[in-house]
């Protein structure tokens, strides 16, 4: 009885260590949310900006023609997936890997027909697994990334649609709600139909439309990616956040329960020493 003691403490204790870093981990995660939120909330009245002046110049414009902006035949699609480099952050990362593994399912018959542009260790193994054609990568991001570090995958990207490489691009990400709350969001980025359209402020372009449309559609592109890496990581902290500290409620419940078993074994133990001492006593009379 005094060993089983000994190991219902030795797992209280146990418990206890974990309670502790799973508490801390929800405290950080809770710190870089909100940076990451701000930086998120931050960014927008820039793609903002930048999507009203691109939807003047295509819908002000007579005549005006880009890749960027035309549909075509579709031979190969693009999906962009955005997924973070570490684990402990729910169903954050399965989620939204199930959802483009259906979509592709449901859309292709052969690998031949779509690529891969992956960011996060967890999208790139999984794939990877899988024998799923990923052309480009990108891993160890920060847990508060620029723009320059997701510039490389997303100038490939948008190159390769440039170049007629792919005929539409997707981008596919945890949309951030709250800490509670992520939607799974596979959108179309490339082509960029009736972008144009509503009251557009006119401008006067120089040295003319056309070769502004030029250098701004693929930023205007990149921006857009870029936003969609902001919102999937303040997604990832919110789930990092509420699994850990659904985690620590966990092991405050299993500790309650734990020395509820070791007081009953402890009490239990008392009740068989007094009972030997009481029976060994009746016995020498």
């Amino acid at each position: 009885m005094a060993r089983g003691l000994r190991d219902i403490k030795r797992q209280i204790k146990s418990v206890q260590n974990t309670r502790q870093i799973t508490k801390a981990m929800e405290m950080v995660a809770a710190a870089k949310l909100r940076r990451a939120q701000e930086k998120a909330t931050s960014a927008l009245p820039y793609s903002e900006k930048l999507k009203e002046v691109v939807g003047s110049i295509a819908a002000g414009t007579n005549g005006i023609s880009h890749p960027m902006l035309e549909k075509r035949e579709v031979k190969k699609t693009g999906y962009l997936v955005i997924t973070s480099d570490r684990g402990l952050a729910g169903a954050s990362n399965s989620n939204i890997l199930r959802k483009v593994s259906n979509f592709i399912a449901e859309r292709h018959q052969s690998k031949d027909e779509y690529c891969l542009f992956v960011i996060g260790r967890k999208g790139r193994d999984y794939f990877r697994r899988r024998g799923l054609p990923v052309v480009e990568e990108l891993t160890d991001l920060s847990d508060s990334p620029t723009y320059a570090d997701i510039k490389t995958i997303a100038n490939a990207a948008v190159h390769q649609y440039e170049l007629g490489q792919i005929d539409e691009l997707y981008v596919c990400y945890n949309q951030f709600v709250n800490a509670l709350t992520q939607i799974q969001e596979v959108s179309k980025l490339l082509p960029m139909e009736n972008i144009g359209g509503g009251n557009m402020t006119q401008y006067e372009y120089e040295p003319s439309a056309e070769g502004v449309l030029e250098v701004l559609l693929p930023k205007y592109a990149e921006t857009l990616i870029f936003s969609a890496m902001l919102n999937a990581k303040a997604s990832e902290l919110g789930a990092k956040m509420t699994a850990m500290g659904a985690a620590t409620k966990n092991a405050s419940k299993m500790i309650n329960e734990l020395n509820l078993t070791y007081n009953r074994a402890r009490q239990a133990a008392i009740t068989q020493e007094i009972s030997e001492i009481v029976g060994g006593a009746n016995a020498q009379q």
